[in-house]
């Protein structure tokens, strides 16, 4: 496993969640850090709580699902004269509505967030990786990304691509000292559901669900020990494999009685 002392790291969504976890355990291991997200009082809350550790700990309070906020964030960064050595794109939120109910804005402001400006951050912090032939690089995915999901359609479809941008890149950056790995979490006990408006839960929601530090755990143990896909929980690992052999209309029709009819229905 690598020894990241002394290495910065980057990760956005950090004021809560599977990403204030991660920038706590990343932390815990000596690494510098950079940590954005919307709440700026978070950010220097947890700021705070690491400088026990040791490290330094920069904040930079930014909506990452606004036009141009990869671009913002990097210029920051570059003004401060900062390498990033392991980039964290964890920022990220769900709805959980049926696509006709969800208005055009909210859909078209989630997939920036999830893709678009995901992907541009990772184009912008990359090149510099490469060149000092060193780096890591985590996508937050789902799993989610497994198969279609009637009532968070679109979040799934955007889980999907990252998981599957994030195992491409992995192969282009054979030889160059830099990996790309993502992380599939399954229920996770954070703001998450709250957010998505999905805080009513089954039985096997609650059997499978997760908290943040344990995901975060497994997330950075993993990372750093090279593995590309990062499934949480052994729950989430069977039933991913599982769905490999059902047809995509059967895993969708799972998938929608897992995740029930949303409220507003």
């Amino acid at each position: 496993m690598t020894d990241i002392k002394g290495m910065r790291a980057l990760v956005t969504g950090a004021s809560s969640g599977i990403g204030r976890d991660i920038a706590r355990e990343l932390a815990r291991r000596g690494a510098n850090l950079v940590i954005t997200a919307r709440s700026g009082d978070r950010l220097e809350e947890l700021a705070r709580e690491l400088e026990p550790a040791g490290v330094e700990v920069r904040t930079i309070a930014l909506d990452l699902a606004l036009p141009g906020a990869p671009a913002a964030l990097f210029e920051k960064i570059s003004r401060q004269g900062l390498d990033i050595d392991i980039l964290i794109n964890n920022a990220g939120y769900g709805i959980h509505k049926y696509f006709l109910d969800t208005p055009w804005e909210e859909d078209a402001a989630m997939i920036r967030l999830l893709v678009d400006n995901l992907v541009h951050a990772t184009k912008l912090f990359l090149p510099a990786m490469v060149k000092r032939g060193r780096g890591f690089i985590l996508h937050t995915a789902s799993t989610g990304a497994f198969q279609p999901t009637p009532s968070y359609a679109t979040y799934a479809a955007a889980k999907s691509f990252v998981m599957n941008f994030s195992i491409a890149l992995r192969r282009e950056l054979l030889g160059t000292g830099v990996s790309s790995s993502v992380l599939c979490p399954g229920v996770t006990y954070t703001g998450f559901q709250k957010t998505a408006g999905h805080e009513k839960t089954n039985a096997f929601m609650r059997f499978s669900g997760m908290t943040s530090v344990r995901v975060a755990r497994m997330a950075v143990r993993n990372l750093l020990g090279g593995k590309a896909l990062i499934v949480a929980g052994v729950m989430n690992k069977v039933n991913t494999f599982l769905t490999r052999f059902l047809p995509r209309t059967a895993a969708a029709a799972v998938a929608a009685g897992v995740m029930g009819r949303p409220e507003n229905r």
